[in-house]
Parts: C-alpha cells; structure tokens; sequence
C-alpha cells in the first residue's frame, strides 16, 4: 500500500492542525495504521494507532487528550486531529500501515508515507 500524508503547517502554540494520510494500491482496511513522529535530531517516535475496524486507539502519553486519531476505510484515509498544539509538536509526521494489530513499534509497519511538517511556533 501506498501512503502519502498531507495537512501539516505552521500553527501558533494553542492551536489547532488536522493531517490526512491517503492509501493507494491496497485497501486499508486491511492494515491497522499508525502515525508518528519525526523532531530535528531526535528518534522517530510513536503518536498513535488504530485498528482496522477503528474499535481500538493508543495514543503516546504526550499527545493523549490533544490528538485523535480516526479512519474512513471507504476513502482509504486515516486523519489524525490535532488540537491545543504545542511547540514540542513540531516534527514531521509520518503516516504508516501495519499488517499486524495496532502497535507503537515503528518496525513492525510495512509501510510508510513520505511525512508531512508540522511547526508550531510558541
């Protein structure tokens, strides 16, 4: 499957971004899929997941209360929702699918868009 992310900008600490990520080649309902995140030299980390049948979502301790994370298998997208952003936001953000349950280990994705930035100015 194929991925490409989009939605990310520039936002004041506070507010509010939404990303898409739109799959192509395979549908999604096949694959949980997952979201995380890149910061200048830091490590890829995890931000949140979700099942195939949008019946189960995790989500990082960081982003819990501020993100969702959501999915139309009838479009072939994933969205994650961004709210009360804050400066330690800023990162790219990566869209990905994996064949096994919902998880935060970015290894056991299969596949992964190209990322979208996200800056949020303080």
């Amino acid at each position: 499957v194929q991925l490409q992310a989009s939605g990310g900008g520039l936002v004041q600490a506070g507010g509010s971004l939404g990303l898409s990520c739109a799959a192509s080649g395979r549908t999604i309902s096949a694959y949980a899929m997952g979201w995380f995140r890149q910061a200048p030299g830091k490590a890829r980390e995890f931000v949140a997941a979700i099942s195939r049948g949008s019946s189960s979502t995790y989500y990082a301790d960081s982003v819990k209360g501020r993100f969702t994370i959501s999915r139309d298998n009838a479009k072939n997208t994933i969205f994650l929702q961004m709210n009360n952003l804050k400066p330690e936001d800023t990162a790219v953000y990566y869209c990905a699918a994996s064949k096994l349950l919902p998880t935060t280990t970015a290894t056991l994705y299969d596949s992964w868009g190209q990322g979208t930035l996200v800056t949020v100015s303080s």
